[in-house]
């Protein structure tokens, strides 16, 4: 299968990714304190997830498809993750949120944010999501040590996430050493 490089995704380099990545978390963290006085968890972990797929090697995909960054469960964004990926794009994809119901669903999408109102299903969805080139994503606990690939960790008032590196691998993603960087806690183990 064709890989993409990762400086092809929208011309910049991964190292101006990272940077855009973290100037883009700080101008919206800046823009909703004019609003509110700090953004909430789910702001932030929206804002996240409609730029982690610019650090991710993806699989070739035909011409014209969307990249869709899919919740499955109850959706704690709402319009937050909508406004998030409005007018993104990774490459020529253009970017848009899809709610699925079953792991079966998500087969069209590249992120896949798993609810908390999964958690009792939590194995049985990973195992139906393996043979899929899909980044999965979750807040519910010990996501990663039980397979996930990244896992929100709200500190305080921030959120912070920890990398499966061993999980992103065996879907056929490769995450870019920015992201790794600034995640907590990287697991490389199976």
């Amino acid at each position: 299968m064709a890989r993409l490089p990762l400086a092809a995704h929208n011309g910049p380099s991964a190292c101006a990714l990272a940077v855009a990545l973290v100037i883009s978390l700080a101008l919206f963290a800046a823009g909703l304190s004019a609003q509110t006085a700090k953004p909430t968890e789910y702001e932030v972990e929206a804002e996240y997830l409609s730029n982690f797929g610019r650090f991710v090697e993806w699989p070739a995909t035909p011409a014209g498809e969307s990249f869709h960054v899919c919740v499955l469960g109850q959706d704690p964004f709402g319009a937050m993750l909508d406004a998030a990926l409005k007018g993104q794009s990774i490459g020529d994809a253009p970017m848009a949120a899809k709610r699925v119901a079953t792991p079966e669903e998500a087969a069209g999408c590249r992120i896949l944010f798993i609810s908390a109102s999964k958690s009792a299903q939590l194995q049985a969805i990973l195992t139906a999501l393996a043979p899929m080139n899909l980044l999965t994503v979750s807040d519910v606990s010990d996501f990663t040590k039980r397979g996930g690939m990244i896992q929100f960790l709200p500190e305080g008032d921030r959120v912070r996430f920890e990398i499966n590196l061993s999980a992103a691998q065996k879907a056929g993603l490769t995450l870019s050493s920015e992201l790794l960087r600034v995640a907590t806690t990287v697991r490389r183990e199976p």
